[in-house]
């Protein structure tokens, strides 16, 4: 994970709602960029589908125009963000 406290900074926040800027895919983990920094998510915290994907399924990510969520068309899956970061924390 990068950014450490950061992570624990965008999650504590009740009000406002944790939105991506964008994305990154890596063979190991999803990459957030969010406002102060980026989150690094190994597959297998991310979803059992994701963590079963192939790369190319992995690296075909979306990312919503709001930020709230992230779609992988070629395996169906959607995760919204908020979720996934403090999952990650």
């Amino acid at each position: 994970m990068r950014g450490g406290s950061t992570l624990e900074g965008i999650v504590q926040s009740k009000t406002k709602p944790i939105l991506a800027k964008a994305i990154e895919t890596t063979p190991d983990a999803l990459i957030v960029i969010v406002e102060g920094g980026s989150v690094s998510i190994p597959w297998e915290h991310c979803s059992e589908r994701l963590a079963n994907a192939s790369p190319i399924e992995r690296n075909r990510a979306e990312l919503s125009p709001s930020g709230y969520g992230i779609h992988w068309p070629l395996i169906d899956e959607d995760l919204a963000v908020g979720p996934l970061l403090r999952a990650a924390a």
